[in-house]
Order: structure tokens, then sequence, then C-alpha cells
């Protein structure tokens, strides 16, 4: 339906990965990171592949063909980081055997959406038979990677639910269904990043798998997957906002839920009190980075809600420094805070303009800076703030934020 597009796109996902394993990565005179930083930027890699297929998916639906190519090349710079990734954890053998299967899984959730697009129940099937396979294989690698700590049957599991939150996103998106749409989209990028973990947690040697169970490491990693979500989330709102796509009230439903799991996170950490002031003050922030969005070619409106968010970016470096006991200046986390509002602004113009590969550029980078600031909070808070997290197993996420989340379900509260 869409012409020979279609043909070259995939092929050009599988060889933005084929590239990773015969070029080395660049050594630079430093300190090799640690097992647990590699680990964090691993849940981060897989929970952002989530994100952005979910969005190559959605896209192939609409039939959007610029916001494809786009879309494509994003999702193919996250699989090449990945690849890397996996060569820096467990070695250039292991890396060259995840590359070609990875791809060729992304290869088949693109086939998947274009059969939806075009209504064709045989290509649907097709491409589901093809997923199936590489959820076995991709989850046979991770039970061999670990070498007996993840069983077989736990890691195929993983990998199958994965693909599930994806293809059940994409026929509710198709369907029109755009609340359930959203519900797996959420569920799926979860999933993903807490999957990281998992995987990190029996694939690194015991010592190294310790660490990520250290409270400044646990707080660093769930504090890093609920600010990523939250740019990941404004994106996907401001670019409904700028279309008027019907699927935005579904969208702000979708940030409405981050911000709520946001504030029950200052709940468990600093008390109920904290908590509101946090989520009224952030609230703020969404809705102005909204009004930026919807306002089009009108610069007024454009200004006027860049003003507001000068102040609210004040409000929330004061809240966070408090928070921290002041042992990062206010003033240097406005200027975080800054930073990432400015990057979204960018983000909705470029989009606005159609501008769509430097849009995902920019969303590329929100989504990685994200995690500097909550290393950057997550140590200011300190180990007894940070011990406050419930506890629990890999498969829990080292206890999270899920069961704290949930205290937080209603928006009233």
């Amino acid at each position: 339906m869409h012409g020979q597009l279609w043909r070259v796109l995939p092929l050009l996902c599988a060889g933005l990965l084929f590239l990773a394993p015969s070029t080395p990565p660049v050594v630079a005179a430093q300190t090799a990171p640690a097992p647990a930083d590699l680990a964090i930027r691993f849940e981060a890699l897989l929970g952002q592949h989530s994100v952005l297929a979910a969005d190559l998916m959605r896209s192939r639906i609409r039939g959007d063909d610029d916001f494809v190519q786009a879309a494509n090349a994003a999702l193919g710079r996250n699989t090449t980081d990945m690849s890397t990734l996996v060569g820096q954890l467990f070695g250039k053998p292991a890396a060259d055997r995840f590359g070609p299967m990875w791809s060729e899984h992304i290869v088949e959730l693109f086939a998947y959406a274009g059969a939806l697009a075009g209504r064709d129940e045989t290509a649907k099937g097709n491409a589901m038979e093809e997923l199936t396979e590489y959820e076995e294989a991709l989850g046979d690698f991770f039970a061999g990677a670990s070498q007996g700590r993840l069983s077989q049957a736990a890691a195929r599991a993983a990998v199958v639910e994965h693909v599930g939150h994806l293809t059940g996103q994409a026929d509710a998106y198709a369907a029109g269904n755009y609340a359930a749409a959203d519900d797996l989209y959420r569920m799926g990028y979860q999933h993903t990043y807490d999957l990281g973990l998992t995987l990190a947690g029996t694939l690194l040697p015991p010592a190294d798998a310790a660490t990520l169970r250290e409270p400044l490491w646990r707080l660093r990693s769930q504090l890093g997957k609920l600010l990523a979500e939250h740019a990941v989330l404004i994106e996907d709102l401001t670019r409904a906002a700028v279309t008027n796509t019907p699927d935005f009230t579904a969208s702000g439903d979708m940030i409405n839920g981050n911000t709520r799991d946001l504030a029950a996170a200052m709940d468990t950490l600093f008390g109920a009190a904290a908590a509101k002031q946090f989520q009224s003050i952030w609230g703020d922030h969404v809705e102005q980075l909204v009004a930026y969005a919807q306002a089009g070619g009108d610069q007024a409106k454009k200004d006027a809600a860049a003003a507001a968010m000068t102040g609210i970016e004040q409000r929330l470096g004061e809240f966070l420094a408090g928070a921290t006991g002041k042992r990062v200046a206010p003033a240097e986390l406005t200027a975080a805070i800054r930073k990432h509002d400015m990057m979204l602004m960018r983000h909705a113009d470029a989009y606005a303009g159609k501008d769509y590969a430097t849009a995902h550029d920019v969303a590329y980078e929100t989504y990685q800076e994200m995690f500097d600031l909550a290393r950057t909070l997550a140590d200011a808070f300190g180990a007894n703030v940070a011990a406050r997290l419930p506890k629990g197993g890999a498969q829990t996420g080292y206890g999270g934020m899920a069961s704290v989340v949930s205290s937080f379900a209603t928006p009233g509260r």
C-alpha cells in the first residue's frame, strides 16, 4: 500500500544494527564504567526501545511516511547502542549473537504494524509466527548468557510479554481504542525497563549484581525510570497537541498517570505533604509544556507559556533543593529543569515544523538526560532516604516503585 518504502525501511533497521559488531567502540582514556552503571544504562535502553518501537508501529498504522523514517532512524540508534552495551557487559561474542536476533525482532514488529495498516490478516499471522521464533531465540540467548542464573522458561516468558505489549498496543491503536493502546504503551515501557534490571541481576556476576540492590542504586534506577517516562509521555502528548489527533485525551491520561507515580515516589521518600506540594508544581509544569505545544504558530501564546515555565522551574528547583537538604543548590537544579524544558520546547517546535529527524534526535537526548538528573537527585537525597524504598527481588525491580504507585491510583489523592 505504501510502495517501496516499506520494503526498504526494515532493511535499514537491520543494517544499522549489523554495523555495530564490526565497528568496535572507541575506548577513551578514562576509568571504565562500573557494572552497576552499565546495568542502569541497559534497563534505560530497553525501556527506550519499547517506546520507540511502539511509536514506529503507530506511525506505520497511520501511514505517516515521513515520521516513520525518522522513528526508524531513532530506533536504529537505540539498537546500535544496545548492541554495543551488550558487548561491554558480556563480551563481543555475545554482542555478535545478540545483534542479528534483536534486529530481526524489530523488523517483524514493523511488518506486524504494516499488516494492521493494510488489514492483511495473512501478513499479520506471518509476522506473529516470525516474532514467536525470535522470542524463543532471544529468551534462549539471555538464559545462556546468565550461566544458569536465569532459566530458559523465565527468559522466554519475559520476551513474550514484551512483544505482547507491543503487538497489543498496536492492535488497540489500529482499532481506535486509544485508552487501551496507551495503557499497554505504559505497561510495555515499565515492563521492559524492569526487564533490563532483572536481566542485569541474573547476567552479571553475583558480586556486581549485589550492587544493584543497594539503596542508592535502586533509587537512581527508579527515579530514572519515572523521569525518563515523563519525557517520553510529554513528547507523545505534545505531538498529539500539535496535530490535534484523536488520541490527545488518552495521551493526557498517560502523563497524568506518570505525574501521580512521581508524587507517590515523593510520598515514600519525604511524606504526604511533600508529595502534595510536588504534585501541584509538577502538574503546572506539564500544563505549560502542553500549552506551548498547543500554541502552534501563535508566538504570543508560546512566549506566555515559556514565561510561566520560568517561574515553575524556580519553584521546582527550590522544592528539590529543600528535599536534598540543600546539598544541591536551587540554582543548579533550576538550571537542570530549564535545560529539560528547553529541549521539550525544541522538540515541539521541530515536530510542528515537520522536522521529524530533529524532533527524534532531541527526544533521544532528552530521554538520556533524565538519568543524569535522576542520579544527581538520588545521590543528594542520600542513602537514608533511598532506604525508604520498598525492597524486593530482581523480578520486582528490587522493590522499585510498584507497591508505592498503587496507592496513588486516583487523581484526587
